[in-house]
């Protein structure tokens, strides 16, 4: 065995030292548990939360951002606009000099400018654009669900930042909705080079957009890499690298923020938000949601065409047990579309007690005494909407059983199961709806319109003529007080039509490391990392 002295160990650790002080310190990442993979990141195309947070909240900004602090729509692209005295015109001013993100596939040669917000829109609203096509089979859900293109009358560039929306009607509901993930503002220079080169499916792979984040790498079911923008408009981010690890299962999650190979775990377990809060390494970050947990029923599906199937259906599940087992009672039980933290929400309805009996009854005068045979649709693994799918999924099943109503599961990967839902093959649906922000109109046209059947967005598939005008009266005043009235009316029916199985008003929440400061959960589901170091 060879010794070294004390003295040449001391001066290879001093110039050691002395080296590392010469370079810049690295900057920690961020790493981010994520629950599922995106569907991709051309937002545009698809409803999922986790395609929302993995583009929208990180690459793209919209004209308009809601500040969930002042609970109202603040300037972000558009850094002022003007309304017309008759509500039927708006009037964007952009930003000056906004740069879109420089990658390895786009280098921008000028600033975002009107040109940019005319193709975004354009190619959602207009058939004969050259790009409406390529979203393919699934359209542009959110903008078709919304109304936009009978709302919107024509999109004009008045200056190169300035850009003028014309109505065809007045709505209430235009600007809410200009800050939805959906209208995000893409590069209509790049969209030209894809164009050109019939690449037109990058759009979905190697996005482009002015956010604080930009895309270096995605593996699917692994990993996303995204580095700071160093051109951003806003607030420098405080991380220079964003990662997200995608990891399915909850409790993994949980263990990986534990060992510290996360900083953030979203979407945990109750139980693993009670254990992480008896841990002094990690923080517990929560807030009441804005998101409903249901379960869908197809109503263009026999015998869910018959109104007092579906009543039966929702008089056998048994909602206390639900949400006891599968939110430890963190979930509070669910009776409307939407929670009852925002305005419009009907106290008055009642929801349907556990009665197994008139359950039977019902299915009886529906003409099927003796039950039938259905399946439950479910998604492999959980979220704040669903934290154990599986055990839910059993859990309803039973409740069906007992009243002779033969249910078969069918867990179905997260992509698979929306594609097919938004096409109608489902019978019943474990699904949940998270509201971009606090208008209840967020969850009303979206989930119960006829433009939002034809989207496939409205899983219950259910287009009425009165519901319809309903929701498109409430959209078209001002006046909150009759906005409420419309929605109360809404609700009635939605209720009494027993379109969901309505489950629980969950609680948002997400495991920290003690390490980290400036992360907030969103009521809405939405992401910000912008403001998030790691010491």
């Amino acid at each position: 065995m060879r010794f070294l002295s004390p003295a040449p160990v001391l001066a290879a650790a001093l110039g050691a030292a002395l080296a590392c002080a010469a370079l810049p310190a690295l900057a920690k990442p961020l790493t981010v548990c994520t629950e599922s993979s995106p569907d991709g990141f051309d937002v545009v195309q698809f409803n999922s939360l986790v395609t929302t947070n993995a583009s929208a909240d990180v690459i793209f900004n919209s004209l308009v951002a809601y500040d969930e602090a002042q609970k109202k729509v603040v300037p972000a692209l558009a850094q002022s606009w003007d309304v017309s005295a008759d509500g039927l015109t708006y009037t964007f001013h952009l930003r000056p000099d906004v740069q879109f993100q420089t990658t390895e596939w786009f280098k921008p040669t000028r600033a975002l400018n009107a040109d940019d917000v005319v193709f975004t829109f354009g190619r959602m609203l207009d058939a004969d654009n050259p790009w409406h096509k390529v979203a393919g089979a699934s359209g542009f859900p959110h903008a078709q669900s919304m109304g936009l293109p009978k709302l919107i009358k024509s999109i004009t560039k008045v200056d190169a930042n300035t850009v003028k929306f014309e109505l065809n009607e007045p709505n209430a509901t235009f600007l809410p909705i200009l800050t939805m993930g959906f209208a995000s503002i893409y590069s209509s220079e790049y969209a030209d080079q894809l164009l050109k080169a019939g690449k037109q499916v990058d759009l979905n792979a190697k996005p482009v957009g002015t956010g604080p984040f930009v895309l270096k790498s995605y593996t699917k079911d692994a990993v996303i890499r995204y580095d700071a923008n160093p051109t951003y408009w806003g607030p420098k981010p405080k991380v220079e690298r964003l990662i997200y690890a995608i990891t399915p299962d909850a409790a993994v999650r949980a263990q990986k923020v534990k060992a510290g190979e996360c900083q953030i775990a979203l979407s945990p377990k109750p139980q693993d938000v009670a254990d992480a809060k008896t841990d002094k390494a990690l923080k517990v970050v929560q807030t009441p949601a804005f998101m409903t947990a249901f379960v869908a029923l197809n109503t263009q599906k026999k015998p869910l065409d018959n109104v007092k199937v579906r009543q039966a259906l929702n008089l056998a599940f048994d909602r206390t047990t639900y949400l006891k087992a599968i939110f430890d009672n963190t979930a509070t039980p669910a009776t409307n579309p939407w929670p009852p933290i925002t305005w419009g929400y009907d106290k008055s309805i009642s929801p349907y007690p556990h009665d197994v009996a008139k359950a039977k009854q019902l299915l009886a005068e529906a003409g099927v005494p003796n039950g039938f045979a259905t399946t439950i649709w479910v998604r492999p693994n959980g979220s704040v909407l669903n934290p154990n799918p599986r055990a839910g999924a059993e859990l309803l099943q039973a409740d069906f059983a007992k009243i002779g109503v033969k249910a078969e599961i069918k867990v179905i990967e997260w992509g698979e199961l929306i594609k097919e839902a938004k096409q109608g093959q489902h019978d019943t649906l474990f699904m949940g709806w998270a509201g971009d922000n606090g208008d209840p109109d967020n969850y009303l046209s979206p989930l119960f319109s006829c433009n939002a059947v034809k989207s496939g967005i409205n899983f219950a598939r259910f287009c009425d003529p009165q519901l319809d005008k309903l929701i498109a009266d409430g959209k078209t005043t001002a006046d909150q007080a009759q906005r409420a009235k419309d929605y109360e009316a809404a609700q009635k029916i939605i209720h009494d039509q027993a379109l969901w199985i309505p489950l629980g008003y969950p609680t948002a929440a997400a495991i920290t490391r003690t390490n980290v400061s400036g992360y907030q959960v969103s009521p809405f589901g939405r992401q910000n990392f912008g403001s998030v170091s790691v010491q």
